[in-house]
């Protein structure tokens, strides 16, 4: 049973625009972590968007061999951080009980067991000692992390990130390269959208590489040929 499967997917925003994106057909094996990759316009967060319904789209999308919506509790999201408004009067505790929320329930009271419980989250990713700090006031780097504690809280099993390193510093490059190895080793799957081709090969199993299309996929060292790269970063013809 495939944690993710897509086939043939396609978007456009109206039906007067071209498409951003075409013909797209993959399956991610559970335990695995598959990289998304391509220029700047190539369709990656268009990519991510479609598969979560968040954009309209043709085509199939298959989680769990189930449908999204009976799927969600195992499929944990983390957007680019540009699409969070950081000025909401939330903590990084609150922000990481949040993925508590689709287990316990959402009308339910949170308890001191709830809260400890998020902690050890926050733990996992170096900031029990922000866990009270408003979140605009943590670095770009922080932000990012208690994101992950968050998805770590939900307990999912197919991680979907846009851009996990865009903006951070190294020490939080570093910390979530070893999540995802952590994380694989459970047995969870991985899909992330990833811009740096060197540490996509060192730190990926398989690679999508996209320019409006699919241009390859593969294991890096054959996704990441110098011929894919090549047809990956020219531009596409209107």
């Amino acid at each position: 049973m495939a944690p993710l499967s897509v086939k043939d997917l396609s978007c456009r925003y109206t039906r007067q625009n071209n498409y951003a994106l075409r013909d797209i057909s993959f399956t991610a094996k559970a335990g695995t972590i598959t990289g998304v990759l391509g220029p700047n316009g190539a369709g990656k967060s268009t990519f991510l968007k479609s598969i979560l319904d968040l954009l309209p789209h043709e085509g199939s999308v298959k989680f769990f061999d189930g449908t999204l919506a009976k799927n969600r509790q195992k499929i944990a999201y983390i957007p680019q951080r540009s699409s969070v408004d950081w000025d909401f009067p939330v903590s990084a505790l609150d922000v990481c009980l949040m993925g508590l929320y689709p287990r316990i329930g959402w009308l339910r009271r949170i308890s001191k067991a709830h809260k400890e419980e998020a902690m050890h989250y926050l733990e996992q990713v170096k900031l029990q000692d922000f866990a009270h700090r408003q979140i605009g006031a943590l670095s770009g780097g922080q932000q990012q992390r208690v994101f992950m504690a968050r998805a770590l809280a939900q307990q999912a099993e197919l991680f979907l990130l846009d851009e996990p390193m865009a903006g951070v510093d190294q020490k939080t490059q570093t910390l979530l390269f070893d999540l995802f190895s952590d994380l694989k080793q459970k047995g969870k799957t991985m899909l992330i959208i990833h811009h740096n081709l060197q540490a996509a090969s060192a730190h990926f199993d398989h690679i999508l590489l996209l320019n409006q299309t699919l241009v390859a996929q593969g294991a890096p060292e054959q996704a990441l040929s110098e011929d894919a790269i090549n047809r990956a970063y020219s531009p596409i013809e209107a």
